[in-house]
């Protein structure tokens, strides 16, 4: 049991005959309640505190259909694809890939967030999509940076595809002249 003892002995009184000694009391308070006030304290705070939810992306598929010609169409003037390669390159072209590649551009993260801003002021809101393209080596840090991007410039229809092996051919051309290993 704790106990807290505030007995003093002597000092502050007076001494000599006639002087009538006041018999002295020790306080003593005991702390084991409070101890118990701690836990409850405690038990209390852990259970009322809310624990950490996990975050988790929205997306809004496409709603299923059985044939495969009632799926959601895209008009090629207002596709813009995005690819993502390894050493953090980002890849582009807009409407379809040119026979020859000669619409295929190299960018980096910094200025892709200008060429989604252009193509979606050029384009019809209704006909404006991006298709996203992760390459084998791309990370998983640039596939969700790209998908922020999605957000941040308010891209209401975007989908995230396998990339086309004449895709991945260009991009490897691309990376080879830069350098990138």
């Amino acid at each position: 049991m704790a106990e807290m003892d505030t007995s003093s002995k002597g000092g502050g009184h007076k001494k000599g005959p006639g002087v009538k000694k006041g018999k002295k009391l020790s306080t003593r308070v005991d702390l084991t309640p409070m101890v118990d006030l701690g836990f409850l304290l405690i038990t209390f705070f852990i259970f009322t505190t809310t624990m950490s939810q996990p975050t988790a992306m929205r997306l809004f598929l496409p709603k299923d259909t059985d044939k495969p010609e009632e799926q959601n169409k895209v008009k090629a003037s207002g596709a813009l694809t995005i690819m993502l390669g390894k050493s953090n390159g980002v890849y582009y072209y807009e409407g379809e890939l040119a026979p020859d590649g000669s619409n295929f551009k190299s960018s980096n993260f910094k200025d892709i967030r200008q060429e989604i801003i252009s193509k979606k002021k050029n384009t019809n809101p209704d006909d404006f999509v991006v298709v996203i393209k992760p390459g084998p080596e791309a990370t998983y840090k640039n596939t969700v940076d790209i998908l922020d991007e999605m957000t941040i410039n308010e891209v209401k229809r975007y989908a995230m595809v396998d990339i086309f092996d004449v895709e991945l051919q260009l991009m490897k051309r691309t990376e080879e002249s830069a350098g990138i290993k």
